[in-house]
Formats: C-alpha cells, sequence, structure tokens
C-alpha cells in the first residue's frame, strides 16, 4: 500500500490554533498597550512596514528578531515582556512590567514605547491604554481607588470569572491620550487567568475603537442618501405623470434613464466605498460582545457591568450602522426597481408605436394593393392596344378576299385580345405568386 501522505500545510494549520497564546502576568504589575492602524485600505498595507517597526523597537532592547512572515511575537525586552500581534486592519503592542507604581497610571508607563519609534509608526494610532493588576481583598479600598481613578458618571466595574477578578474602567482617553483599566485578582489567581482577563481587556478596547470606524462612515453615507432619495423620488413622480405636449417621442424617458443611472452609478459607489467598513464593523461588534460574555461579569457593588455600558453607550452606535447600511440596501433596491418601472413603460410605449406602425403598413399594403389591381387593369388595357396594332398588321392582307373592312376585322379582334391579354397575365401573377 502506499504511504500515508500529510497534507503539505497540516502542521501549519493545527499551529495556528495555538499560535497567539495568552500571557502570564504577575499579580501586581502594569501594562501598556497600543494599537496602530495604517492610513487609507489598512486591510492591503506593506506588512514589511509593520515587521521593520517592530524590529526597530526590539533592537532599542538588543532583543531577537521574530520568524520570517510571523504575524506573533511574545519575547522579552530589557526587564520587560512584549507581545506583538498583526491583525488584519491593525498591529497591536502589550508591554507587562512587575509591579505597580506608586502613581496610578503614570505616563512614565508608556515610555516602553521611545518618542521617536512611536514617530516612526507606520499608521496612525487607533488606541492604546495603561492596565492596572493590583492585588486589592479589601472592597472599600477598592472603591476608594476607583473614585479617585475613573470618572464616576462612566465608571464600569464587575466581578469576572466566578468572582476571581474585578475589573474596571471608565473608557475615556486620559489627559496623557490613553485608555485606563484596573484588574484587582485575588491572591489565588493564576498569572494565566489574570493574563488572559488582560488580553481581553484589550481586545475588547480595540474592537469597540475599530468597530466605531463604521460609525464615522454611516453618518456621511447617511447625509449622501437623504440627496440621493430626494432625486429618487422626483424621477419616480416624474414617471407617474403623463409626458407633456412635444415629449410623446421618448425624449421625457430618455432624460429620467439617464437621471436613473446617475443615481445608480453613486449609490453603486456607496456601497463599493462602505461595504468592507460596514461588514468589519458587524465583525468587530461580535467580538466585543462575545469578549464581554466570556468574562462571565456579576455585579461589584451596584457598579454598571461592562455589557451594561456597552448596551447604554456602544450598542446605538452599532445600530446606527445597521441602519445605515440597511438604508443603503433599501436605496439600492428602490433605484432597481425604478429602473425595471422606467423600461416597462418603455416597452410599453414602444409595443404601442409598433402596433401603430403595423396597422399604418397594414393600411399602406391595402392601399397599394388597390393601385396594383387598379395599374394591372389599365396594363391590360395598353397591351391590347399594342398587341391589337399586331394583330391587325397580321389579318389586313386577308380582309380583301373575305370581303371584312378593317374597321369589322379590328372590331372582332379587339375582345379576343383582351380576353388573351387579361388570361395571360392572371396566368403570370399566379405563377409569380406561388
Amino acid at each position: 500500500m502506499a504511504p500515508l501522505i500529510d497534507h503539505p500545510r497540516r502542521y501549519e494549520l493545527a499551529n495556528e490554533l495555538h499560535a497567539r497564546p495568552f500571557p502570564s502576568v504577575e499579580r501586581a504589575g502594569r501594562a501598556a498597550y497600543l494599537a496602530i492602524r495604517a492610513k487609507g485600505d489598512a486591510a492591503r498595507r506593506d506588512r514589511s512596514l509593520d515587521r521593520a517597526h517592530l524590529i526597530a523597537l526590539l533592537d532599542r532592547y538588543g532583543a531577537a528578531h521574530p520568524a520570517p512572515d510571523a504575524t506573533h511575537f511574545m519575547g522579552p525586552i530589557g526587564k520587560y515582556h512584549l507581545k506583538w500581534e498583526s491583525h488584519t486592519e491593525f498591529v497591536t503592542y502589550t508591554v507587562f512590567a512587575e509591579g505597580v507604581a506608586d502613581r496610578a497610571y503614570d505616563k512614565g508607563t508608556f515610555d516602553i514605547f521611545p518618542q521617536d519609534w512611536l514617530d516612526a509608526a507606520p499608521g496612525q494610532r487607533i488606541t492604546s491604554a495603561l492596565i492596572r493588576i493590583e492585588p486589592v481583598e479589601d472592597h472599600d479600598a477598592m472603591l476608594e481607588r476607583l473614585h479617585g481613578w475613573f470618572e464616576r458618571e462612566s465608571l464600569a466595574a464587575a466581578h469576572v470569572l466566578d468572582e476571581a477578578l474585578v475589573v474596571a474602567s471608565d473608557f475615556r482617553i486620559d489627559e496623557a491620550g490613553h485608555m485606563r483599566f484596573a484588574v484587582f485578582p485575588r491572591p489565588d489567581t493564576g498569572e494565566r487567568r489574570i493574563g488572559r482577563v488582560v488580553q481581553r481587556l484589550c481586545e475588547i478596547e480595540t474592537y469597540k475603537a475599530m468597530s466605531m470606524l463604521g460609525l464615522v462612515q454611516a453618518r456621511k453615507v447617511v447625509g449622501d442618501l437623504a440627496q440621493i432619495e430626494m432625486e429618487l423620488s422626483r424621477v419616480m413622480a416624474a414617471m407617474s405623470d403623463d409626458a407633456p405636449e412635444g415629449r410623446k417621442d421618448g425624449g421625457m424617458e430618455d432624460a429620467l434613464l439617464d437621471d436613473i443611472l446617475r443615481l445608480s452609478t453613486r449609490i453603486e459607489a456607496l456601497v463599493t466605498q462602505t461595504n468592507f467598513r460596514f461588514g468589519a464593523t458587524g465583525a468587530y461588534e461580535a467580538i466585543v460582545t462575545q469578549r464581554i460574555e466570556v468574562l462571565r461579569e456579576t455585579r461589584f457593588h451596584g457598579r454598571q457591568l461592562f455589557s451594561e455600558f456597552m448596551m447604554r453607550r456602544y450598542d446605538p452606535a452599532m445600530r446606527t450602522v445597521k441602519a445605515a447600511e440597511r438604508q443603503l440596501d433599501g436605496v439600492a433596491e428602490r433605484a432597481a426597481r425604478a429602473a425595471d418601472l422606467l423600461r416597462t413603460k418603455v416597452d410599453v410605449a414602444r409595443q404601442a408605436q409598433n402596433q401603430a406602425l403595423l396597422s399604418s403598413m397594414d393600411r399602406r399594403a391595402d392601399l397599394q394593393l388597390r393601385l396594383q389591381e387598379t395599374v394591372e387593369g389599365l396594363s391590360v388595357v395598353a397591351i391590347s392596344y399594342y398587341a391589337l396594332g399586331l394583330a391587325g398588321y397580321a389579318v389586313y392582307p386577308f380582309l380583301e378576299p373575305l370581303g371584312l373592312s378593317k374597321g369589322l376585322a379590328l372590331a372582332i379582334l379587339t375582345p379576343l385580345v383582351v380576353l388573351t391579354m387579361w388570361l395571360g397575365l392572371r396566368r403570370l401573377k399566379k405563377h409569380h405568386l406561388g
């Protein structure tokens, strides 16, 4: 038997499931997070620039380089630990440091990323965050810290993973330009579990920020669609009116068709511009929802949950995006129906014109047939006249022996010649008409 052959990419695909492990995070530590998105069409960006930017950071700390074409990297950089990931539209950097600073959310934590290195980034910051991990068992002490670190009006705090940790954030950008997250693990919480929670918080923030890009697109599209709908309504109203005098030749239909084609072109351009962004927004929203669900939140001292914060502040924005997408689809369908109706109207008008033309052709053929019959009768007379002359020359020599005059001979020959010509033409006509 032939040996069993593995698919050439079997191991690569199997290892992909383990390519992005969760980090291990100390129970007392801090993290700095950065997500960078390239300008323009980020999904088709030059990913070699991302790799070059990563290597520039690693070289600052004398760290090892990732494997060629790697989409994930974890390793030490000096006394810190770096986690780098490349995604469809963005790349993320997370640096973990041991111990907590005396001053919460000290902007010096983000100095792990050198300023000149940040200035050379091949894209724009989509979000950044500072995360403080601190084991505090006293809930009153937690609340005191939270009220000092975050805005109370938008503060969301919850027990997660069967009350193994408390997580909190107000989802506001601080004076240094970063989001803030607090993680309070119980003393018996494992480092891997803390790492998973920190990773989930970073993903929630990143995908929330990425999905909000769809809101910007939706607001622009809604304005364009309002104008298109007004013009489409005008075209539909014109289609329902009878053509004015002097426009019965189809000129009005041609003008309306040009308008519909122009509107359809604008709609298709909007669909092309927004198709990827709206689709990505839906995918990112689903990830945000899923990441919050896996945290298994329970209420912490009456504060709103992350899921409740998203329901009040985030979900309306996503509904706006979905509404804009539905509106765009609806306008596209209306334009298609308008084009179909106009084509139907033009087809009916052309059928009526064709029917009138056929009737006119029938009348003309009838008249032509009558004229032809009239001409045919005249032709018999004319031919008979000349035939009678020739026949006369043939019988004149025989008239004198018979005692007949020329007039009498012509009178006798005339009906015979006419009858002969008429019968001959009729036979010829039947022969040619089959």
